[in-house]
């Protein structure tokens, strides 16, 4: 039986353009690459996973994020794309 987890990642790795949960708004956060519909800066996120926050602490403490975008975001860090909009 194939985890939810594995779901999710054949879902994103599947998915042709991470931008889809990304997006860069000079307006917004002085532009910084946020979540689509968010003031959640990308380069935030990333820095909590990268300091060993979970991704359940991270769902708990931005309600509005999505398990999706997570993985999304940490695949385009692992492909070490800088995020060019």
């Amino acid at each position: 039986m194939i985890s939810i987890i594995k779901i999710i990642w054949i879902n994103i790795f599947s998915m042709k353009d991470w931008k889809a949960y990304i997006e860069s708004n000079p307006s917004v956060m002085y532009g910084k690459p946020v979540i689509k519909n968010t003031r959640i800066p990308v380069d935030l996120i990333l820095e909590k996973l990268s300091e060993g926050e979970t991704i359940e602490d991270l769902l708990l403490e931005y309600p509005r994020l999505k398990r999706e975008e997570v993985l999304a975001f940490k695949k385009c860090s692992s492909m070490q794309h800088d995020f060019d909009l």
